[in-house]
């Protein structure tokens, strides 16, 4: 597989990713990023990577509430971006 073959995948697999935990907070509201690695299956890393990208782009937004994850921690609270374009 080439650099440029495997970027290309990459990317994919990033916004699949991507997709997925949008559609939990759809699904599921509010949750940190233990409650959104849970209900999509991706590992908590992989939505970590994806939250700030996700944040970025005006897709979600912290709560500014905090939350325990699987360990028992403190972790933030993400929730979907209200947008005005769902509307239309």
């Amino acid at each position: 597989m080439t650099s440029w073959v495997a970027a290309g995948s990459a990317k994919d697999l990033a916004k699949a990713h991507a997709t997925k935990i949008i559609q939990c907070l759809k699904d599921h509201g509010s949750l940190g990023k233990d409650g959104i690695a849970h209900f999509t299956g991706l590992e908590s890393m992989q939505v970590a990577r994806r939250l700030h990208e996700l944040e970025r782009e005006g897709e979600i937004c912290l709560t500014g509430n905090v939350v325990k994850s699987k360990s028992n921690r403190l972790e933030r609270e993400w929730k979907i971006t209200p947008i005005q374009r769902e509307l239309l």
